[in-house]
């Protein structure tokens, strides 16, 4: 297992682009924010698909290393996205992710995406990762 804060210095150190806060983390879970700006918006005010998207697939990361500790080398294998209502553009988007299993193999897990303070998902996810049969390269890359 590892924890949010381990969690949140990995993701700083190998993707520093992402404006991404990793809010919970725990086994089976975790809560992140997308920080949405000006460059998150799609034509007509909206929250870009892809920037929905990224959100959902950093969530399940996020509670799968916090499942089976720093793992690099686990990767999306799928990911199946629903779009429910339009986001609003001057909230931020928080994910909610909880992994529905994790095997040795092969981790499965869904997202809830809301405007930040809304009641009503505007995106639901389920993705699929494969995580590597050597976890001894948990530690590369840290």
């Amino acid at each position: 297992m590892a924890s949010k804060e381990e969690i949140t210095q990995f993701l700083r150190n190998v993707f520093p682009q992402a404006p991404i806060e990793v809010e919970a983390a725990a086994p089976m879970s975790a809560i992140v924010r997308f920080k949405v700006t000006e460059k998150s918006l799609r034509p007509g005010g909206s929250v870009s698909g892809p920037v929905l998207m990224t959100l959902a697939d950093t969530a399940l990361y996020v509670a799968i290393l916090a499942t089976i500790g720093i793992v690099p080398m686990a990767v999306t294998t799928n990911l199946n996205i629903n779009f429910l209502r339009m986001p609003k553009a001057e909230k931020d988007v928080v994910g909610e992710c909880k992994m529905i299993k994790v095997g040795k193999t092969l981790a499965i897990g869904e997202v809830f995406i809301y405007s930040d303070g809304e009641e009503a998902p505007v995106a639901h996810a389920t993705g699929t990762y494969s995580i590597p049969p050597n976890r001894d390269l948990k530690t590369a890359n840290r």
